[in-house]
């Protein structure tokens, strides 16, 4: 369970409608090593009443978690910032970059909260809560004895004291809201596995520095590279490859080399029985500030996007430094390869289920 991986194992359910099934479906927790308590209400009552009904028993401080969403957030992460922020609430916000829903806050750069909008009306709003939220049990206080939303009350108020924080995730979240949304949730939760690499210098060889791979006959494969990637598809993972291209910003290839380098490295591939599942490349300069360019973790979520993957259960695999702060930008782990510890030495490791995730200095 996710929020045990957390250290989180008194759990409080707050059910109303069909909670018998909910009860009886999850019980007391003990199969799963935790503790499940129940508090039921009447079906008419609003998340805010069935938070008072709560109150007893909840923590001084406490996360609030919504029943039709999952997202692998970082719990300690989100945890620091409610802390360094001295906040009463710290919820989670999913960025919204591709427009996946419609927008219900707006943040600003420190992560401050500076309007709520529950009804989603507002102009100019950015960022959508998804729940995983670390709540001070004093604003509590704020909700009368009145049926009443508990989000709609609280941030609003919460908004205006400064004191209501979100912790950004360009992680795509996932829910059972509507048909469309459960069959992407169903890919999500379908327990695929999922590898991503990175190809020069990890599949193929680096060339000198300030160099590129433009042409086919340049792609000169490394010792035991296609027999790691065999068993990788062996073990049924899903092979991705994340590369950086800033030959084409500068002119030394156009992206039909790129393209026809990919169908020779495929090729040889297809030889041996292995297919790519996906390639992204960012073909931009280091100095025009785009967002797919490593160590920045775009192309890492936009293959998030495309397949519904929790990049929290996946490793990139890269020959340089910003390759592993790529991984751990997307809170990822990340396998360093060298002279001494190839692909295949890795590959080898992790169907072991051994992960050497290499630690960098990342300030």
């Amino acid at each position: 369970m996710q929020i045990k991986g957390w250290g989180i194992t008194d759990i409080i359910i707050l059910v109303g409608y069909l909670s018998e099934i909910i009860t009886e479906y999850f019980g007391d927790g003990s199969r799963w090593g935790i503790t499940i308590r129940y508090v039921k209400t009447p079906v008419e009552y609003d998340t805010g009443l069935r938070l008072k009904a709560a109150e007893n028993i909840l923590h001084d401080m406490f996360l609030m978690m919504y029943c039709d969403n999952i997202c692998p957030i970082d719990f300690k992460r989100l945890t620091r910032e409610y802390n360094e922020n001295n906040a009463l609430i710290q919820v989670s916000a999913y960025s919204n970059d591709d427009l996946y829903t419609r927008d219900n806050m707006i943040i600003s750069e420190n992560g401050m909260v500076k309007l709520y909008d529950k009804q989603r009306t507002s102009k100019g709003l950015r960022g959508v809560d998804i729940g995983y939220a670390l709540i001070s049990k004093k604003v509590l206080s704020l909700i009368d004895s009145e049926n009443c939303n508990f989000e709609s009350i609280v941030y609003p108020k919460l908004v205006k004291e400064q004191k209501l924080y979100a912790t950004v995730t360009k992680h795509r979240y996932y829910s059972i809201g509507s048909f469309e949304r459960i069959e992407l949730t169903r890919r999500f939760l379908s327990g695929q596995k999922y590898i991503f690499l990175d190809r020069d210098g990890v599949i193929n060889e680096r060339p000198p520095k300030a160099n590129y791979v433009c042409k086919p006959e340049d792609f000169k494969w490394i010792a035991g590279a296609k027999k790691a990637l065999k068993k990788l598809q062996e073990e049924g993972f899903f092979i991705i490859i994340v590369s950086n291209q800033a030959g084409i910003a500068r002119g030394a290839m156009t992206e039909h080399d790129f393209e026809l380098v990919q169908a020779k490295m495929e090729s040889d591939l297809e030889e041996v029985g292995v297919t790519i599942g996906a390639v992204y490349h960012c073909p931009h300069g280091w100095d025009e500030n785009c967002e797919c360019r490593k160590p920045k973790p775009g192309m890492l979520y936009m293959a998030q996007k495309d397949y519904s993957i929790n990049l929290t259960e996946c490793v990139l695999i890269g020959d340089d430094e910003r390759d592993i702060i790529t991984a751990h930008n997307a809170n990822m782990k990340g396998i360093l390869v060298t002279d001494d510890y190839s692909l295949e030495d890795a590959v080898n490791d992790i169907i072991k289920g051994i992960i050497r995730d290499y630690e960098v200095n990342e300030l």
